[in-house]
């Protein structure tokens, strides 16, 4: 394989591209499971609604910090690049650490092994005349074979990386967004179920769970400030990508959960994962169900596509500041993208889908997502004492107030997560943790310890 000894990427990625892969990162397993958990939490369907809201008024608020992080520091990285300058390059080293195996890698094997769900179902299949019962390997290897095919594809370069992620996207808001406005046109069901019902009430704990969830289903709203480095026009595409994708995202999670709640009796919604096929169902009849399960296994895939294409940009990041393996700065000769990272990511992933099963990943990864975004919109007020990148930032509205609104929210949401699911964030912790150490040692290694990295 040829690559390039100067690790220079093309900004060839536009606005529409990055776009669709915020929507991408953020439209994935969360919609399409936890409204019913939601419900399983709160007193009614109005509360539901409100939390989504709220939710996605977060992410605005923590993608208007990022646009302004990204534009005063427009190249590769995301937290990575921001920690390591705003604060201490241990802590930006430990972002992509983290993001290494829970950011990215994780993730990618999760969304492999919901879109294997969605194809093969539970109840068997029929192959060659053969009954086969119990398919989990089945659905393994075609867990894997997705990660290895899209791994190839923009390992090949962003010609076609961009064209597969462009149309996946699209597919997915076709899909999530045109089939709850026909079940809301065509379907049965009644808008009373949306009306305002008492009912018992619900403890700090049940609601800090619930916005959990909420915020789970959100993640992703900062997903094109990782490839700052690689976009045409970075102060006018990296701003427009964060707030319009985050904005149609909104968009689509008020009209699923409009449709859901319109389609069935909030007592019965309450503690379903399969709530979008159930209210499908519910709305257009039982033939719709399989049909949903491989429109939603679409909509994965261009989750697990756009998770493929940005998490490499980190390592590539890392390994120019010799904090990771060095082959991973390596730009492809030809295809001009850092093609060893892509194939380390798929190969992690690979190994997750592997040995993981979905629930086990996504409560993970859930607490992890949470904490390096909050010290990078806390950064924000570092950037702006230091002056960096100030000729070129695309400064916040509305601050202080809208990075002090992210950085409480997701405090105290951080709080709750840890009170109540102590098992998996304590893991996530630890995963974190275990870098410090890897760092120092790696930095005393490469003569880089306590160093600025700008």
């Amino acid at each position: 394989m040829a690559f390039e000894s100067n690790p220079k990427i093309a900004r060839k990625i536009g606005w529409i591209t990055a776009t669709s892969i915020v929507v991408a990162n953020m439209i994935g397993a969360g919609i399409f499971t936890t409204s019913g958990l939601m419900a399983g939490n709160l007193p009614n369907p109005t509360w539901v609604l409100l939390f989504w809201f709220v939710g996605g008024m977060i992410a605005i608020a923590g993608a208007m910090c990022y646009a302004e992080l990204a534009t005063r520091m427009p190249e590769d990285g995301g937290e990575y690049l921001y920690l390591k300058r705003l604060y201490h390059p241990s802590l930006g080293f430990l972002s992509g650490w983290t993001s290494f195996f829970v950011g990215f890698s994780a993730p990618i094997a999760a969304s492999a092994l919901g879109f294997a769900e969605y194809i093969i179902p539970d109840e068997g299949l029929t192959v060659s005349g053969v009954v086969i019962q119990d398919p989990v390997w089945i659905k393994k290897v075609l867990a894997l074979s997705v990660i290895v095919l899209f791994t190839v594809v923009h390992y090949m370069g962003h010609k076609w990386g961009s064209r597969i992620q462009n149309l996946l996207t699209a597919v997915k808001i076709l899909i999530v967004f045109g089939l709850a406005s026909l079940g809301m046109i065509l379907g049965e069901g009644d808008w009373s179920n949306l009306q305002f019902q008492s009912g018992e009430a619900y403890g700090g704990l049940a609601i800090g769970t619930a916005m959990m969830l909420v915020m789970f289903s959100y993640s992703g709203w900062n997903a094109s400030s990782y490839i700052a480095g690689e976009m045409k026009n970075p102060r006018k595409s990296l701003p427009l990508s964060l707030l319009l994708g985050t904005g149609i995202v909104i968009a689509v999670y008020l009209s699923v959960n409009l449709f859901i709640f319109r389609s069935l009796p909030f007592r019965e919604i309450q503690g379903t994962i399969a709530i979008f096929e159930k209210a499908s169902i519910a709305a257009l009849g039982e033939w719709i169900g399989r049909i949903l399960g491989i429109l939603s296994a679409i909509a994965l895939l261009a989750s697990l596509s756009a998770f493929i294409m940005i998490g490499p940009r980190i390592y590539y990041a890392m390994a120019l500041d010799k904090l990771f393996f060095p082959f991973a700065a390596r730009v492809h000769r030809r295809f001009g993208v850092p093609g060893r990272s892509i194939l380390i990511q798929g190969s992690i992933a690979f190994m997750f889908a592997l040995i993981g099963s979905f629930e086990q990943i996504i409560i993970y990864v859930e607490f992890a997502l949470l904490i390096f975004p909050f010290f990078a919109v806390a950064g924000l007020f570092v950037a702006r004492k230091k002056n960096i990148g100030e000729s070129m930032a695309v400064r916040v509205t509305g601050y202080p107030v809208v990075p002090l609104f992210f950085l409480i929210c997701s405090l105290l949401i951080m709080i709750i997560a840890y009170i109540n699911r102590p098992l998996e964030s304590t893991a996530a912790v630890i995963t974190v943790l275990i870098g410090i150490p890897i760092y120092y040692i790696w930095a005393k290694n490469m003569g880089v310890e306590g160093k600025s990295l700008d």
